[in-house]
């Protein structure tokens, strides 16, 4: 699930790269494309009854939970959990177990790790740290000019999207794990100037970040036309959420190569920047 996002394209790819039997869930699956092999079928989160026949016959789903509450999740797990033998949630390392959360994005991913553990389903948590690929949600900016405006956030061990592909892979592929939790990171901890100095030198110019006010921020996504509950998700994570030097070796660890750099990213994905 999640199979058309950042996160789960690279799963599915690296599933079906590995000779997995694998089965991707779509709204539309006539508009997407994936690797060879790959099942494609029909399925919406805001659906529940419309993951049964995905789910059937499956061994172990990522699921990726794209809402900004938890209305309807107790449905879909029961859902899932009729047919898959387990499943492997994409969460976030800003989850404090200890409580309480920072902000509404652990708040939310608290709520869903709660509601997996108390569905009875086999289960193991994904958490990961920032996705590097948020970075090309900039990509108009930089294409336009030099300076990159967006809200601050604590600085943070961004990590590539593709790591925690690889780590999900090896989850879902190895019952092992089930019932644990996983912390994945990049290698360092870096700002938000920090990945757009990244960007600037592959693109051999000078760039800047510059961050917005708070009020600022929130009048220009809702010209952009983000939806209210985005809107406020982003500024509680810009305003409440702490520095984090978290740095964990999970990537090496499970997949036998360290975990990518964001100046790595930043060279993969240059050309979504010119």
């Amino acid at each position: 699930m999640g199979a058309t996002g950042n996160v789960g394209r690279q799963v599915v790819a690296q599933l079906a790269a590995e000779g997995v039997a694998t089965r991707a869930l779509a709204r539309d699956p006539g508009a997407t494309r994936f690797p060879a092999g790959v099942e494609v079928v029909r399925g919406d989160l805001s659906e529940p009854e419309s993951l049964a026949a995905a789910a059937e016959g499956v061994e172990a789903v990522f699921l990726v939970w794209p809402f900004h509450g938890t209305e309807g999740a107790a449905q879909v797990l029961k859902a899932l959990g009729a047919h898959a033998q387990r499943i492997v949630y994409l969460s976030s390392t800003t989850v404090n177990d200890e409580g309480p959360q920072s902000d509404l994005i652990p708040e939310r991913h608290a709520e869903m790790e709660a509601l997996l553990e108390s569905s009875g389903v086999p289960w193991t948590v994904l958490r990961a740290d920032t996705i590097a690929s948020n970075a090309l949600g900039w990509a108009g900016q930089i294409r336009a000019g030099d300076v990159v405006r967006g809200t601050e956030v604590a600085p943070t061990a961004v990590v590539h999207e593709g790591d925690i592909a690889s780590v999900a892979v090896r989850l879902l592929t190895d019952h092992s794990h089930t019932w644990r939790k996983y912390l994945v990171t990049g290698p360092r901890v870096v700002s938000r100037d920090d990945q757009v100095q990244a960007i600037a030198e592959v693109l051999g110019r000078p760039l800047r970040f510059e961050a917005l006010p708070l009020e600022v921020a929130r009048e220009s996504m809702t010209t952009a036309g983000l939806p209210v509950a985005l809107i406020e998700t982003l500024l509680s994570m810009a305003e409440f959420r702490p520095r984090s030097d978290l740095i964990t070796t999970t990537v090496e660890d499970l997949t036998g190569r360290p975990a990518r750099d964001v100046r790595d990213w930043a060279a993969e994905h240059v050309e979504d920047f010119r």
